[in-house]
């Protein structure tokens, strides 16, 4: 199986919404790097922002199955 790239992502952001997404992640039993992805994704979804996934896009002749 290969390996899934990832990229490293650093921002600055208030102490506030950093307790908030710490909380949010722990109800979800998400680490906060995954709970992050997780509401970029929906916002994407939400907005009609097209994520390419390279391990679930058909056209790369890559997908997992």
């Amino acid at each position: 199986m290969p390996r899934t790239k990832v990229s490293t992502l650093n921002l600055r952001i208030n102490p506030a919404v950093k307790s908030a997404i710490r909380q949010a992640a722990a109800r979800e039993h998400r680490s906060i790097a995954n709970m992050v992805e997780v509401l970029i994704r929906r916002h994407c979804d939400d907005t009609g922002i097209v994520i390419s996934d390279p391990q679930t896009d058909p056209t790369n002749g890559e997908a997992d199955g």
